[in-house]
């Protein structure tokens, strides 16, 4: 693999997914007593997407652990990708009189309303995972360098075709910024080799089972496809799951992306070929950190709102450093 051309590429993709948005800056309020710190409450209302997916249990589970750690309460909720049940949630930690809010929004556009409500609360807001398509509302806003991570499955995925072949692709939800910044990061890299044919995309929204029937459809429509590109690894469980089905699972490559237990399993069997880790437990623990910071200094200690976090490969080559949920030892 050509290092210098991938680090290159993910650069020049995580400046575009970045960019749109004048930088408003993490140091935002006053050194001294923290603003919106909701008259002393010691409660960091959490919200996450689904815990039934590990990825976004994981989430959940660093926040409430590290947050308790420092000695507050932390409440774990989720909106399951609703904007509804999203703004109820915010309206129930308002009530709550929460000190902060650690969101991971359920849609880019459609969570901008429910930060605006609780800043309007004087509550603070910090992103984690996802982002929303307007800056200064939220303090931080914390991701995964999802261009960088694409680059990174979309080399290790020519490889795995041996540089030819027809695939077909899983997309994430719509909604989700981070669905549209790794299709176009694979488009980018794959786009540079003529040899290799996308047959089909379709959504199939994060999900196990949709990935699962999605599959199914495509499979009916391209039978002699040699490669699957998924958004994330549940889709890529669900496509595995069909091509075994189908008496596929041999003759085509998968490549899937989070790095989650269930994916690595597959990597370690060989059903998967590879997954991109997404380090979900770094940025959450991050997150508490700045909610911490901000509600004793008025302050994140971050230069910048949104901030980037590196992917990490995984091969079956080093799988054995996998040590627990979405972590890598060195």
């Amino acid at each position: 693999m050509k290092l210098k051309a991938i680090a290159a590429l993910a650069a020049a993709l995580t400046v575009a997914a970045l960019t749109g948005c004048g930088n408003t800056g993490g140091e935002t309020g006053s050194t001294g007593e923290a603003t919106g710190s909701a008259g002393g409450s010691n409660l960091i209302f959490t919200i996450v997407n689904d815990p039934a997916n590990p990825y976004w249990a994981t989430e959940g589970n660093v926040v409430k652990e590290e947050g308790e750690k420092l000695g507050y309460t932390v409440n774990v909720t989720a909106h399951k990708g609703d904007t509804k049940a999203e703004s109820d949630l915010i309206d129930t930690a308002i009530t709550n009189k929460a000190a902060a809010i650690v969101l991971d929004p359920a849609n880019a556009d459609g969570s901008v309303g429910a930060v605006q409500k609780a800043t309007d609360a004087g509550i603070p807001v910090f992103l984690v995972n996802a982002e929303i398509n307007q800056q200064g509302l939220a303090k931080a806003q914390l991701v995964s360098d999802n261009a960088q991570g694409a680059a990174l499955g979309a080399q290790e995925f020519v490889k795995a075709m041996g540089g030819k072949g027809t695939y077909v692709e899983l997309l994430g939800a719509p909604s989700d910024n981070n669905a549209a910044t790794r299709s176009n990061g694979y488009a980018t890299v794959l786009s540079q080799y003529p040899d290799l044919k996308r047959a089909d995309a379709q959504v199939a929204n994060w999900d196990q089972k949709q990935g699962h029937d999605k599959m199914q459809s495509m499979l009916q429509a391209h039978p002699d496809i040699q490669g699957v590109l998924a958004g994330n690894d549940q889709m890529a469980l669900g496509a595995i799951a069909a091509l075994k089905e189908a008496g596929k699972l041999e003759s085509v490559k998968v490549g899937g992306f989070d790095g989650s237990p269930d994916a690595v399993d597959a990597v370690k069997a060989g059903s998967m070929g590879y997954t991109v880790l997404q380090p979900v437990a770094d940025f959450s623990k991050k997150v508490v950190e700045e909610v911490d910071s901000y509600l004793k200094t008025g302050k994140t200690g971050a230069d910048t709102e949104k901030q980037a976090f590196d992917c990490t490969l995984i091969t079956k080559e080093n799988t054995d450093k996998y040590t627990s949920a979405f972590t890598l030892s060195e």
